[in-house]
């Protein structure tokens, strides 16, 4: 793949790191707990580690701004959750509408799970940056929210900066990889557009695994005026 997306982002990301300092790393690492843009902490982490063993970044001030920033972009993303709640009722397309009966299964769900979901999701890459925003629309109590970001996002900060130290004068080993992320972010982005067509259309329900969907077909006896009589 000549054009690798992976590979320019890798670079706009090392520039920054290697131009601004923390500064860009306390940037950087909001954007990736906000989720928009999406900005991989899998790459902004460890070549902030890297940048700890060349003597560039300090230890504890690297640690430290990583880990603030990362919990002021996920409140950032609750706050837009929660302020959104209101605004976000009877919007969507076909069958992914959005009804208050949505929200309010939301709420029990996070009431009973909420603070396991915050914890663990900060260890998985994507939903890590998106889970903050379902927290914030199901109205999670913001002090537990800050707590389990915080102890959540702590291992997980502090695990990629010691990949980078380690890593240190092999970093570039990273880049043969990205043709492989290039390809699967494609293909990600391709079935997700394609399951958002398929629920639009009423081909298959929303839920996991998918089901097939109510989608009204032509001479069934809801068709409506058009249907042929039976």
């Amino acid at each position: 793949m000549a054009f690798s997306l992976v590979g320019e982002v890798v670079d706009l990301v090392i520039w920054i790191l290697s131009t601004i300092g923390l500064p860009g790393l306390f940037v950087l690492m909001v954007f990736d707990s906000f989720g928009l843009p999406p900005i991989p902490s899998e790459v902004v982490l460890p070549f902030s580690g890297f940048l700890i063993a060349e003597g560039i970044f300090p230890l504890a001030g690297t640690i430290a701004v990583a880990i603030v920033a990362g919990v002021i972009g996920s409140y950032a993303a609750y706050a837009l959750g929660r302020w959104g709640r209101h605004r976000i009722t009877d919007l969507g397309l076909g069958a992914l509408r959005i009804e208050a009966s949505h929200l309010e299964r939301m709420d029990r769900w996070f009431a009973r799970h909420g603070e396991a979901a915050i914890l663990f999701a900060r260890f998985v890459p994507v939903a890590r940056s998106y889970i903050s925003y379902p927290a914030g629309t199901a109205r999670m109590e913001p002090v537990r929210f800050g707590v389990y970001t915080t102890v959540g996002a702590t291992p997980f900060t502090l695990a990629l900066l010691y990949a980078g130290i380690v890593l240190r004068s092999h970093w570039a080993l990273v880049s043969s990889y990205f043709g492989i992320l290039d390809y699967a972010t494609v293909a990600a982005l391709g079935a997700g557009i394609v399951y958002l067509g398929l629920l639009v259309g009423g081909w298959v329900a929303p839920g996991w695994p998918p089901r097939r969907g109510p989608r009204r077909t032509r001479g069934s006896p809801d068709a409506g005026p058009g249907a042929p009589p039976t």
